[in-house]
């Protein structure tokens, strides 16, 4: 049976050498140049879309990442300066959806990343654009939110204390809602719009991520947040608010239209609701 996502997949397929070298990377070896067309970007937009991670682009661009790891668990996605935390978050998230969390340079990756956690439970980058103040002394809820996204992956068996923290991190954020770490997360009216594909942190996102983990389906700070999910559904289906500008042409996630795709990960929230979390 053919895709019905073939015509978006084929306009992915077709950026892979617009960075300026193949797999959607930049001449000098950036992984994460030109979003949404980036290389860890355009991996999960194919596997969302259905493409088996076994396809040859798919290995290849997991090989290209996996290039990038460096021994200390750290993954390097631009050749010069600093080495982000969010970085090796975002690497991980990539190859955990391309079939490579058992992989022994993930398993590293993710002990790296349990080691650097920050005393409130998330993770950081210590690089302040927007200056430093008391709101900068917490960890970034957007790549906390990507890192519980791949360690739903991980099944470390030491890692449930340390995640519960995060998922308690990011339910407190729930309740102030004020701009947090470094790169100054809130939520406020664009939080609140549906965003997808998952990518930036939104409501969507949030719920989608938490209904993973039972220390958050038991708080009603999750519930509050999947009731306001709940009430955007239109005949039952997720409608997509906030697109990437640069997805506009794509079918699966048009803006104010009703999302398949979508959908079908709002039909994984509710049956990890019910305990029965899909594959």
């Amino acid at each position: 049976m053919q895709n019905p996502y073939e015509s978006d997949i084929r306009a992915i397929l077709a950026k892979r050498s617009d960075n300026g070298a193949d797999l959607w990377a930049t001449p000098d070896g950036r992984l994460l140049k030109g979003s949404p067309f980036t290389t860890l970007e355009s991996a999960c937009m194919l596997a969302e879309l259905g493409m088996d991670p076994a396809e040859p682009v798919l290995r290849e661009t997991a090989g290209l990442i996996l290039g990038a790891w460096r021994g200390d668990g750290r993954f390097r996605l631009y050749p010069q300066g600093a080495v982000y935390p969010c970085h090796t978050i975002n690497a991980v998230r990539t190859l955990c959806r391309l079939g490579y969390a058992a992989d022994e340079r993930v398993r590293a990756s993710f002990a790296h990343l349990l080691d650097i956690q920050h005393a409130d439970g998330g993770w950081r980058c210590n690089k302040f654009s927007f200056g430093r103040g008391p709101e900068t002394e917490f960890s970034n809820p957007g790549p906390t939110l990507a890192a519980l996204d791949a360690f739903r992956f991980a099944n470390l068996p030491n890692a449930g204390e340390p995640l519960d923290r995060a998922v308690g991190f990011l339910l407190a954020h729930w309740t102030t809602r004020a701009p947090l770490g470094p790169c100054h997360y809130g939520i406020g009216t664009r939080f609140m719009q549906v965003a997808y594909p998952f990518s930036n942190y939104n409501l969507f996102f949030y719920v989608y991520v938490l209904s993973f983990y039972e220390r958050a389906r038991a708080d009603e700070r999750f519930h509050e947040a999947f009731r306001a999910l709940e009430a955007k559904l239109v005949d039952g289906m997720v409608v997509v608010e906030r697109p990437n500008s640069k997805l506009a042409s794509f079918s699966f996630c048009k803006k104010g239209m009703p999302s398949e795709l979508a959908t079908r990960r709002y039909l994984e929230i509710t049956a990890n609701l019910r305990g029965t979390p899909r594959q």
